[in-house]
């Protein structure tokens, strides 16, 4: 079984450039829209057997032309939709920005027991996601050992989560910062229970781990 995790299409709020995690949140820009068809087109051949989205309006409107792509009905699903953060909320200005690193870079170091101003810690975090990917897993390991299920989600808990997840991630610049709108990070289900991350929005990672 193979997960494919997609970082939404390009919502309003990117466009602004705003920190915006409140559910349900924008929708997605015009240019989003076309690019959650040029993702549905690009997957058509793929051997998906499932689609999921996080709670998000922007992740449900990149998910439902992929579903749609491969006749199978968009399951939405709790526990991916992004890292909340609280008093940061709809900031655009530079402080914002640098406020949300201090806690998160420190996330992807392990220190997990930091909190964004007000809103979640990535314990938290990682509880929520974690528990959503092992949901899914149990759905569709045993009866779709050959199928991809693909979610759409978000950077930032995409980001903290597939580390989590896999352990054969390099720390390297080539797969460090955002994920690109509608990037993609592959998982690949092993025997024992783990994850391997096979791609990491481009990057080949097969060789690694």
């Amino acid at each position: 079984m193979k997960l494919k995790l997609v970082r939404h299409a390009e919502s309003t709020a990117n466009v602004r450039k705003a920190i915006n995690t409140r559910l349900p949140g924008p929708p997605l820009s015009d240019v989003g829209r076309q690019q959650a068809d040029e993702l549905a087109a690009r997957l058509r051949s793929e051997p998906v057997v499932a689609v999921y989205s996080s709670l998000a309006t922007r992740a449900q409107q990149t998910a439902t032309p992929v579903a749609a792509a491969h006749g199978v009905d968009l399951q939405v699903i709790d526990g991916v939709h992004e890292v909340f953060v609280g008093q940061l909320e709809d900031r655009t200005d530079r402080e914002g920005v640098e406020a949300y690193a201090q806690v998160f870079l420190p996330w992807i170091q392990g220190e997990l027991h930091h909190t964004m101003p007000g809103g979640e810690s990535g314990i938290e975090v990682r509880d929520r996601f974690v528990a959503a990917i092992s949901e899914v897993r149990a759905k569709h390991e045993e009866e779709d050992p050959d199928g991809t299920v693909v979610m759409v989600s978000h950077g930032g808990v995409m980001r903290l989560g597939v580390e989590l997840l896999a352990d054969n991630v390099p720390r390297s610049g080539r797969v460090s910062g955002l994920i690109a709108n509608t990037g993609a990070v592959v998982l690949e289900a092993h025997r024992d229970g783990r994850w391997r991350c096979v791609a990491w929005d481009g990057v080949d990672l097969s060789g690694h781990g």
